[in-house]
């Protein structure tokens, strides 16, 4: 392909009708969509509407030389669905926006909206608009998502209570094991499942659903950060202290090679790595038979790895040895001491 064809050649209305061709149907709840100054949509009866919003960015969360286009659109929405899926809410919407770099490759563009997309159609989630303007730095992504949940399904961080076990799901370590053998080739590679864990994240949404469904988890939160930051992070909302078992933690094997062949502690790698998407719950103990049938019924592995105590401190046990869990993980900002923050 020349590489003058980029996004500069087309008008903004000519890169919406791109995306819009990738779209199904607009819903009948969506009686005004794309191609106005704004959507409308009715609300879904008894049930609450859940927000979040998130960006990614260039040089920040992805890197074009080894993420394939397709791969950014992809996380993209993946990282807002997994918010939905950490408050037990069903997707249903969401708005786009970009800001496009000159020379971004059309065929890059085509392949972000298919990625995106090709996601939110597994997810029955509708795109109902957003914004293209021009960026003369990085590429950039800011998409909100819209969920809907019952009134007192709805999951947060602040529920939990001592005596709570503590539950991830699926295996973990995966994304931040898949990043590394990226940045080491240069280039995309995706033959792995550890490179597809980190290029293409499944969020939890099933799971989330049914936690929330069912009433099982008391408290709960995505690792987008890090399994650290989201314990911590449940603790301070709920007002407990949280002990994790060291020797529980599901450390993915494939990943846990790939941090020893380079050097690296894999407990301390995975418990500090970021970008998995797996739920962290708490459980009450009555609820152990729902739990496992929940997990039968999403096909996701559960591992209680801790339990919540009422002295509020966090701790890491290994060897039968309590310390401190460092407070390690993914932060835009870089002060992980609130304290000094606030100097």
């Amino acid at each position: 392909m020349p590489a003058a064809n980029t996004v500069s050649l087309c008008t903004e209305r000519e890169l919406i009708a791109r995306l819009q061709a990738l779209l199904p149907p607009t819903p009948s709840w969506m009686p005004v969509g794309i191609g106005d100054d704004a959507a409308v949509v009715e609300p879904e009866r008894n049930r609450l509407e859940v927000l979040s919003v998130d960006s990614i960015v260039e040089g920040i969360h992805f890197d074009r030389a080894f993420v394939p286009a397709d791969a950014i659109g992809h996380r993209a929405l993946a990282v807002n669905l997994s918010d939905l899926a950490a408050m037990g809410a069903a997707p249903r919407l969401a708005l786009l926006a970009m800001a496009l770099p000159p020379s971004l490759p059309l065929d890059d563009f085509d392949a972000i909206g298919a990625g995106f997309c090709a996601l939110a159609a597994a997810h029955r989630l509708h795109l109902a608009g957003g914004n293209l303007t021009q960026s003369p730095g990085p590429l950039m992504l800011d998409v909100t998502v819209v969920g809907t949940v019952k009134r007192r399904q709805a999951l947060t961080r602040s529920g939990a209570r001592p005596g709570d076990a503590v539950y991830v799901s699926g295996a973990i370590g995966r994304a931040r094991a898949g990043l590394t053998l990226l940045r080491d080739a240069g280039h995309p590679h995706e033959s792995g499942s550890l490179s597809s864990a980190y290029l293409r994240p499944d969020p939890r949404v099933r799971l989330g659903l049914a936690l929330g469904r069912n009433r099982i988890a008391s408290a709960c939160i995505d690792l987008s950060d890090g399994l650290s930051d989201g314990v911590h992070r449940i603790a301070e909302a709920s007002g407990v202290g949280i002990t994790i078992d060291a020797a529980s933690v599901p450390i993915d094997p494939d990943a846990r090679r790939v941090f020893d062949t380079r050097g690296g502690q894999a407990l301390a790698e995975t418990i500090a790595g970021g970008d998995d998407y797996e739920l962290l719950f708490t459980v009450k103990r009555r609820m152990g038979r729902v739990l496992t049938a929940a997990a039968r019924q999403t096909g996701v592995a559960l591992t209680r790895i801790g339990v919540c105590t009422a002295d509020r401190a966090v701790l890491l046990r290994r060897d039968g040895v309590d310390a401190p869990l460092p407070l390690a993980g993914y932060s835009h900002f870089g002060a992980r001491d609130a304290a000094a923050c606030r100097e």
